[in-house]
Parts: C-alpha cells; structure tokens; sequence
C-alpha cells in the first residue's frame, strides 16, 4: 500500500501503536485538565429565584420547581423558537441539542431531571414536540425573565433545596457540545468534523462552514437554504420536501 493524498500514511501496527501511545499522554493530560474544571464548576457560587414561578406545559401551568420531579437537580436545554415558523423552519443548532439529549433515564438514575423550555407559545410548540417524537417533558417560557427565560440556545443546571430552587451553572455556545455525542464521534474521525476551522493536514477535504451538515434537502445534500429541514426531521412520519423558505426575517 502506499500513502495517498488526503489520508493518513499507512504504517505498520508498531508504528501506529507509538504514535497512538504518545497521543494517549495528551489526551490523558485533557481528561485530567477536564476533571479539574469540573471540580471548580462544582465550586462555583449559585443564584436563587422564585421556583413558584410558573411555566406551560402539556398540562397547564405549573411551578417550575415541578420539574425536578421530587429529585434535587435539574438539566434544562433552553430551545430557540421563531414564532409562526413550521418545523423546518426552527433553529437546526437547538435541533441538534435537544435530539441528542432525548433520552434521560441515566441522569434519572443518578437523581437529576432533564427538561427543555422554549419561548414558544405552547400552542405552538406542542405539534412540533410531537412532530419531532421528543418523549423528555418540554414547557414553555414565554414571557418570563432569567434564569429560566431570557436568551436561549443555552444548558443550564439547577439545584433544588426544599422548595428553594438556585442556578448553579449555565454555557451556550461550544458549551453545548458535551449534550452532542455525534460532535465528540466526529472528532475522533480522520476527517473530524468537516469544518473550515478545524486545523488538519495538508491534501485533506476541504472544510466547510461550521454546524454545515445539521441541515439538508430531501435528497441528503447539506443546505441552510429554503429548501433544507434540520436533518433528523427527514426521519420523522409526514416530512414533505421544503419549497419556501421556513423562518421570518
């Protein structure tokens, strides 16, 4: 075999091995780097609010210290809504978010609850819950002021002390990516994610712009055009091709 452009050059396995034992030290040196800045989020200071607040849901309004469900601690994804938009429409970064994290029975276990609140209005949000096939509870915030309304697009985690409730931590952004196990598969791939930014050697595919491939058309071609769903929508029962534009400008 010999080495072609745009892939890894092929070694033996010793080789390879020493290469990927020396790796190893650096990703050993990033996990412990990651254990410390856990232990200092644990650390960090946190901020009370009135948990009686209330918030919408399937079943009406209720306190949003329901959401901890009797347990102590509570995950929220804080979705993105852009109102009178059809599905294809909403925000494919959220999409990828709260598609990732649609399963809680692991947080459950450890004694945390897992939630998405969105600005929506419930009326709305309810068929594209259904639509999408999210089986984790979703409330919306309509109206209502940090922590739990405000800017969305965020995770945010909450500590219940009695009926006392206080955010202990919040992160959007690449913040996000520990609740998207597809972008930490990606990164372990030789071509990673695909995006222009990232830095990899000479010869390989070109990268494209960030979040490019969270979007696409009937026949599987990225696009964040009129055209495109945010790609798990083309798995859902009744997905029709996109003729026009999804969101109001």
């Amino acid at each position: 075999m010999t080495n072609a452009p745009g892939r890894p050059p092929v070694v033996d396995r010793a080789t390879w091995q020493t290469a990927r034992d020396e790796l190893l030290i650096r990703e050993k040196a990033h996990t412990r780097e990651g254990d410390a800045i856990a232990a200092a989020r644990r650390r960090l200071p946190m901020v009370e609010f009135d948990g009686t607040v209330e918030i919408a849901g399937p079943d009406g309004p209720i306190p949003f210290l329901d959401l901890f469900e009797g347990r102590d601690e509570l995950v929220v994804y804080k979705h993105m809504w852009h109102d009178g938009v059809p599905p294809h429409g909403q925000c494919p970064g959220c999409t990828t978010t709260a598609w990732h994290a649609r399963d809680a029975a692991y947080l459950n276990a450890r004694g945390v609850s897992f939630a998405v609140l969105t600005t929506g209005p419930w009326d709305e949000v309810a068929p594209f819950v259904e639509f999408m096939g999210y089986t984790e509870p979703w409330y919306s915030v309509r109206g209502l002021d940090e922590p739990i309304g405000g800017d969305m697009g965020y995770l945010a985690c909450f500590l219940r002390d009695g009926d006392r409730v206080f955010l202990t931590y919040s992160t959007t952004g690449r913040g996000n990516e520990p609740a998207n196990s597809s972008l930490g598969l990606l990164d372990m791939t030789p071509y990673g994610r695909g995006e222009a930014w990232e830095d990899k050697p000479g010869g390989w595919p070109e990268g494209r712009a960030s979040c490019w491939f969270w979007s696409s058309d009937a026949d599987g071609n990225a696009t964040w055009g009129a055209t495109g769903r945010p790609v798990p929508q083309w798995t859902r029962p009744g997905a029709t091709r996109v003729e026009s534009p999804g969101r109001h400008h």
